[in-house]
């Protein structure tokens, strides 16, 4: 079944030089979209995550489905950018479904993580939401948008980019490419999403603090277990949020 993706918004993107257009922009390879969805960040100058996205191919036009409160934003970015491209940026009618399971024909794998199963697109909105997608999160530690992946402030190799197949090392040159190879291959990452055990609860962006200093926050939580932003330095002992206690097991 077929449920819908709340909060998505679809662009198209056409013209003839819509794929080397992007493929300058963004931090995965977008060479050879059709039957395959491809997950992307489009990041500041300064290796800062903007948004997140789905790109795939249909006909001569590059689908991109992205958090609908981000989707404003991100036309005017891009179009921006686009200068004298033969590229055009525009709102779709398409919705997203995704589901678990047996896909329908035309749905694509998810390349986070196969547990997230698969989205197609559609005219139609797709059923009520029935499917626990935070539990999901939770287990693999996926960030989401909006809560995990903060516009302006998220490193996105922090967040996990890299085993979500998220950015690409070899495609060249992008906008924020050299912050992220820098800390690819130049340093060890002190910092970063990652899944912990929680006994209570606490409201998303709680502080995690231990002996009195900060040690990270908190995010999506499902089943005793919690996604936190942690410094790892920090994060050897009994950790604190609220009412909360936590344990990380790295």
């Amino acid at each position: 079944m077929a449920e819908a993706a709340q909060n998505r918004t679809v662009l198209e993107i056409t013209g003839t030089e819509r794929e080397h257009f992007l493929q300058g922009l963004v931090s995965n390879d977008v060479s050879g979209l059709a039957g395959r969805l491809a997950y992307a960040a489009l990041l500041t100058p300064q290796g800062k995550y903007l948004a997140d996205f789905f790109l795939t191919a249909r006909d001569d036009t590059i689908l991109l489905d992205v958090e609908s409160a981000l989707a404003d934003g991100l036309l005017r970015r891009l179009s921006m950018y686009k200068l004298r491209a033969d590229v055009a940026i525009a709102p779709s009618t398409l919705h997203v479904q995704r589901g678990l399971g047996d896909a329908p024909d035309g749905a694509l794998a998810d390349p986070r993580h196969p547990d997230l199963g698969w989205r197609i697109y559609s005219p139609e909105a797709g059923t009520a939401p029935e499917i626990d997608w935070d539990a999901i999160r939770v287990a693999h530690c996926i960030p989401e948008t909006g809560i995990e992946l903060i516009p302006d402030e998220t490193y996105i190799l922090e967040a996990g980019f890299e085993a979500l197949h998220g950015v690409d090392f070899k495609k060249g040159c992008y906008v924020g490419q050299e912050v992220t190879a820098r800390m690819k291959h130049k340093t060890e990452l002190r910092k970063g999403l990652t899944t912990v055990r929680i006994n209570g609860e606490a409201p998303v962006g709680t502080e995690l603090t231990t002996d009195g200093k900060t040690a990270g926050t908190l995010f999506t939580q499902s089943g005793g277990r919690a996604i936190a932003y942690l410094r790892f330095d920090r994060a050897k002992g009994a950790l604190q949020a609220g009412d909360a206690t936590l344990q990380w097991d790295g």
